[in-house]
């Protein structure tokens, strides 16, 4: 199998959001395109292939590999592969990269502060989802608000705070199941 690498494999060339998955938490996986032996996926080694750093930036794109490439969630959402695909084309990749390290920073600090062991996935889907300006408004209220409080009552507050803002968006936070 061909080996992918890629500059920068915190933001898949598909556009899903390597930077916020549970396996890259975990250490099991390095990112699209990232690690030494690295196996990538079909996507990555088309979109090598015709030279281009996101799918988005190949001549060809959408092409079939897109059909249905977001109805149903691995371990990360596959939602947002399309809109941070257009963010690129728009803002380009730098904004792209800058808006990913964000989020993984905001993760980071869910998880250090307000993860009480079970809260790993959730907030996960969330950061993937949310948009940065609500992100960045619950990061406030819960410095503001829940920083003094034990673990298990932190916790409680920031995926109350993260479901509210999903749920005041119309966003499902929930993985979607690969239909049988």
């Amino acid at each position: 199998m061909k080996i992918v690498h890629r500059e920068y494999p915190l933001l898949a060339m598909c556009g899903l959001s390597c930077g916020l998955c549970t396996m890259h938490l975990g250490g099991y996986c390095p990112g699209c395109g990232g690690g030494d032996g690295n196996q990538s996926c079909a996507i990555a080694r088309c979109g090598q292939s015709h030279g281009v750093e996101f799918c988005c930036l190949c001549q060809e794109y959408p092409c079939i590999k897109y059909d249905s490439i977001d109805t149903y969630d691995s371990f990360i959402s596959t939602r947002n592969m399309r809109a941070n695909l257009e963010r690129v084309q728009t803002h380009g990749p730098e904004t792209c990269k800058a808006e990913m390290h964000e989020k993984m920073e905001l993760l980071a600090g869910l998880l250090a502060h307000y993860n009480a062991g079970r809260q790993k996935s959730l907030f996960a889907a969330a950061v993937n989802l949310l948009p940065l300006e609500d992100l960045r408004t619950i990061r406030e209220q819960l410095a503001a608000g829940a920083a003094e409080l034990p673990l298990k009552e932190r916790a409680q507050a920031a995926a109350a705070l993260l479901r509210g803002a999903a749920d005041a968006r119309g966003i499902d936070l929930k993985p979607r199941k690969k239909p049988k």
